[in-house]
């Protein structure tokens, strides 16, 4: 259930002034007049305090208390509704929209959680680089949006366009999950915010994770006949996924169906026989649909699966979720460099039938890494080129 003001959610009327104030724009209607390929000082500046505060707030994935509160307290002071939506305990999303009502055509989107570890702001005035997690993935676009839709402020009615930011996007996307159920109405556009390198992706490879288990039989390691070595079974069943590698489905648009062994552990001694063993595998599929890749890993490990068993052991895969396949995602807007990229994004986790859009400041190569960071002028680019997508989304919109 949507809870409207944040005074009400948390008992915290006094945040915002226990806090520091947001720096107000000097000149609002510099915004109105810009050419389409600079930002003003002002918007600029202000850009750059709501960054810097988004990033100095760790926020990783299930820690996002802080940086939410700060965040609604901020967009409040700019005349938003704020509703925050409990997604767990001291989990919340926030939903922000001019006016009366959050039932607008437009969607703009992204999320305030981050990877671990955490890693501290760092601003160098000479290079023009901003450093720090989050910095990237994905609160320049969080930042980036908001001073786009402020800047739009007078130019549109308040029913057209409302903010959403969301808790759990790196770890599976919850937050979007519970939004999508509890969703105000459908949206004719969503724009969502991920580091795209500036350009308009239009698609990207779907997603299957999965775990394998693996039950032996402990033993001294100087008698191994005498238990099941669940690291050998591993090993054999590793082998067999990378060999698997080489026959999974491909496209022209996506490429190579990959998979990733992301970690693998098993036993408790060099000089004990592994009871149990497991490795955590990623499938980032570029054609097909999940139950196909899921058929052939089945296959693929069939006969592993039977020779342990048949030594009184076991051999078990544990499927993360239904996955997705590829998703297509629209790049009609013109001016707009296109692209398509191998991570997922929360664009599935949102149900239903709208147009959807995928930009962001930053790079992906550099998310997720101790030297996460950007330029200011991919952030101030991409404040001009989101001010843009949510123009054309509303144009495309009147035209339906």
């Amino acid at each position: 259930m949507l809870r409207p003001s944040l005074a009400l959610t948390l008992g915290i009327a006094a945040l915002a002034s226990a806090k520091q104030a947001p720096l107000p724009f000097s000149q609002p209607e510099a915004l109105l007049t810009y050419p389409s390929d600079i930002l003003p000082a002002a918007a600029s500046k202000e850009l750059l305090y709501l960054h810097r505060h988004l990033v100095e707030i760790e926020s990783i994935t299930e820690n996002e208390l802080e940086v939410g509160k700060w965040l609604a307290s901020y967009l409040e002071s700019k005349n938003f509704t704020v509703e925050m939506q409990e997604v767990s305990p001291k989990r919340f999303n926030i939903l922000a929209y001019w006016g009366k009502t959050s039932k607008t055509p437009v969607l703009v989107s992204s999320h305030i959680d981050t990877v671990p570890p955490f890693w501290p702001y760092k601003y160098n005035h000479t290079s023009g680089i901003i450093s720090g997690r989050g910095s990237v993935d994905a609160k320049g676009s969080v930042a980036a949006q908001i001073i786009a839709l402020l800047s739009l402020q007078e130019d549109l009615p308040h029913s057209a366009v409302s903010l959403l930011f969301v808790v759990g996007e790196e770890t599976g996307g919850d937050g979007m999950r519970y939004f999508s159920t509890n969703a105000p109405h459908s949206y004719d556009a969503v724009i969502f915010g991920e580091p795209t390198e500036g350009k308009l992706v239009c698609g990207h490879k779907g997603m299957l994770a999965f775990t394998v288990k693996v039950q032996g039989k402990a033993a001294h390691s100087g008698y191994p006949w005498l238990g099941v070595s669940a690291n050998d079974v591993l090993a054999e069943a590793l082998d067999n996924i990378i060999k698997l590698r080489q026959h999974l489905p491909w496209s022209e648009k996506y490429g190579n169906t990959t998979i990733n062994i992301g970690r693998v552990e098993g036993g408790v001694a060099a000089n004990v026989v592994a009871e149990t063993a497991k490795a955590q595998f990623a499938v980032r599929l570029a054609a097909g649909t999940p139950t196909v890749i899921k058929g052939m890993i089945v296959g693929a490990l069939q006969g592993v699966k039977s020779r342990v068993e048949g030594l009184g052991g076991g051999l078990e895969i544990e499927w993360g979720s239904e996955g997705y396949p590829p998703v297509d995602i629209n790049c009609d807007v013109k001016g707009f460099d296109k692209i398509t990229v191998n991570y997922g994004t929360d664009i599935p986790n949102l149900e239903g039938i709208h147009k959807r859009y995928l930009y962001g400041p930053g790079s992906i190569f550099v998310a997720h890494s101790d030297h996460e960071a950007l330029k200011v002028e991919e952030l101030e680019t991409a404040v001009i080129d989101y001010k843009k997508l949510i123009l054309a989304a509303l144009e495309k919109q009147k035209r339906m």
